[in-house]
């Protein structure tokens, strides 16, 4: 089924106010939840005093989030703007060594933040890595590589950050955030002459920089309402909540992870921008995925391991035993990344599970009878039936992505009453609800997919038909009249389900 299979508008609209209905419905549950458990005991190390102009308690329960924008605000802010100016200035005075200028200030600013110990570990293992690097071959580079990964997670760093919780989660985040603008083309961009602009640019960027300010701003007012955060750790306020309520605390989570991240990714991007980088697009949030082979968090270590593990060990992704030591392999080097640990390796196996589970349910419903069945109906009905498919690809990203962000128990209990006690009532209007939510995804990636390439849509005719319908009566005489070329589409551009 291509791209371009739509649905009527009004079934498309019953689908939005079913799910916009749903996300109310269950907010309100959350908010009562919130505000008749503020009190509790639970609660009193994570909800603390908030704004004073709302008069309510706010969730601090995630530590990293409050670490950027409350404890490192004034830091992060100063070493940005004065970025900004360093590198503008380096532009019009050296625009030939402006990588090396912005080296040294981003050296000045870590040692300035976060002390000599930051850029010292920084740096040995840069040094260390290009030093292999010189030997070329290729097998020690990636020894070499995982190995200095591998050493984050073990003594002497672990106890060292220990020893400073306030800024452990800041050299993850600060890896992590390397990773994802120093990716494999950061180097030729960071070097190029031409330092023009396009048309419009700044006004992009100046739109980006003031997007990322209004989200962290909803951010923090929705924390004064929905304890979303704390709720999780209450596994005897859990088991007394909703089912509107825990699914709907469970989806907000999500929500809330990719919020986070599109506003640390983004402000870095914004940066990079205006150095006249070309910065990975913003992370995808879980909640708008619904196939495994789509689900990626970060574009560019998932740009990255797709490049040089993934693609380079399954080929086409159509043999079986090829794709299953592609996703081995990839999890592997992902839970290298993650740090070895419980909830890390049971998201790893059953996220490499689903992968090949995908390949092997693709291969099967492409036999036949599955086969003609599919090409008799029409593409509207095909698109709802695979819809109706992604419900549990969708709910079961959803759960893996649960147990990794909150705790193995908060998934179990959500598993339960969805599956088991929630039966059948509950499942059934929440999977509706999911494959509303399904159907809204696929419309909105079918206008982006059209709206960036027009060529996927058929051209019309003069008299409105798509070009290549005919409308003469069919021949009875065994020759098919010719039919009129059609442009050959790049099967790149066309989205594969």
């Amino acid at each position: 089924m291509a791209i371009k299979a739509a649905l009527p508008k009004y079934e498309l609209y019953f689908y939005k106010a079913v799910l916009a209905s749903a996300l109310l419905w269950s907010t309100r549950r959350i908010f009562e939840a919130s505000a008749s458990n503020v009190d509790r005991k639970a609660f009193r190390s994570s909800v603390k005093p908030g704004w004073y102009y709302l008069g309510r308690k706010m969730d601090t329960a995630d530590g990293e989030w409050a670490m950027w924008i409350w404890t490192f605000r004034a830091h992060i802010a100063f070493a940005l703007c004065g970025h900004v100016l360093f590198a503008k200035l380096c532009s019009m005075l050296a625009p030939q060594h402006r990588s090396l200028a912005s080296m040294a200030y981003g050296l000045a600013a870590v040692w300035t933040s976060m002390g000599w110990t930051y850029v010292t570990l920084v740096l040995s293992h840069c040094v260390l890595l290009y030093s292999i690097s010189l030997v070329k071959i290729r097998r020690l580079c990636l020894v070499a590589g995982f190995c200095t990964l591998a050493t984050f997670k073990c003594e002497p760093f672990v106890s060292w950050q220990v020893r400073r919780p306030a800024r452990s989660t800041a050299f993850g985040s600060f890896r992590g955030h390397a990773l994802q603008v120093t990716s494999h083309f950061f180097y030729a961009q960071a070097n190029k002459s031409d330092l023009s602009r396009k048309a419009r640019e700044m006004w992009d960027i100046n739109v980006q920089a003031v997007t990322h300010l209004a989200l962290i701003l909803a951010v923090d007012i929705l924390f004064h309402f929905l304890y979303v955060l704390t709720i999780p750790g209450d596994l005897k306020l859990l088991r007394h909540l909703s089912d509107w309520a825990l699914v709907g605390v469970a989806y907000f989570n999500l929500v809330y992870d990719w919020a986070k991240a599109a506003v640390m990714f983004g402000v870095i991007n914004t940066v990079s921008r205006l150095d006249h980088l070309d910065p990975p697009k913003p992370p995808k949030c879980i909640t708008a995925l619904y196939v495994f082979a789509e689900t990626h968090f970060d574009r560019g270590i998932n740009d990255w391991l797709c490049k040089y593990v993934y693609d380079r060990l399954g080929g086409k992704h159509d043999d079986v035993l090829a794709e299953l030591l592609a996703t081995l392999c990839t999890y592997a080097v992902t839970v290298l990344w993650l740090g070895p640990s419980k909830p890390v390796l049971v998201w790893a196996f059953f996220n490499c599970f689903g992968l090949n589970c995908e390949l092997w349910a693709a291969k099967f419903f492409s036999m036949e009878p599955f086969a003609s069945f599919e090409h008799a109906m029409s593409e509207a009905m095909s698109r709802r039936i695979r819809a109706v498919v992604c419900i549990f690809n969708f709910w079961s990203i959803v759960l893996y992505n649960t147990l990794l962000l909150n705790s193995l128990d908060f998934a179990k209990l959500l598993a339960k009453r969805l599956l088991l006690k929630g039966f059948p009532i509950t499942t059934a209007v929440v999977m509706f609800v999911t494959y509303c939510l399904i159907q809204v995804i696929k419309e909105r990636e079918r206008r982006r997919a059209l709206t960036d390439d027009p060529d996927l849509l058929p051209p019309a005719t003069s008299d409105g038909a798509p070009a290549g319908a005919s409308t003469a009566p069919p021949s009875d005489s065994g020759t098919a009249a010719p039919a009129v070329a059609q442009p050959v589409a790049d099967p790149g551009k066309q989205k594969a389900e």
